[in-house]
């Protein structure tokens, strides 16, 4: 499926690039994001908690323009021709 992922702030420094666009094979958010991690490694740590149970620090991640965790968290599923939004902590979470 292809999901388009826009960054803010440092996590666009970090990417070199404002939008993204991934043809993947996962089903849910905590996959992507550890997929995304793996793309750009400056990115690991930075989306997921330790142990990938939650998201990092104060990171916002939307969906479609929905809060993450307003879904059903990382366990959300990916839809094809999602819109993934990722804005770091220092932006106030």
């Amino acid at each position: 499926m292809e999901v388009e992922c826009r960054f803010f702030g440092p996590f666009r420094d970090d990417v070199g690039e404002k939008r993204v666009t991934l043809d993947v094979d996962v089903e849910t958010y905590r996959e992507l994001l550890a997929r995304l991690a793996e793309r750009y490694p400056e990115l690991d740590g930075r989306l997921l908690a330790d142990g990938g149970d939650d998201l990092a620090g104060r990171t916002v991640v939307s969906v479609n323009t929905t809060d993450l965790r307003h879904l059903d968290g990382l366990d959300t599923p990916v839809e094809d021709g999602d819109v993934v939004r990722a804005i770091p902590s220092v932006y106030g979470g």
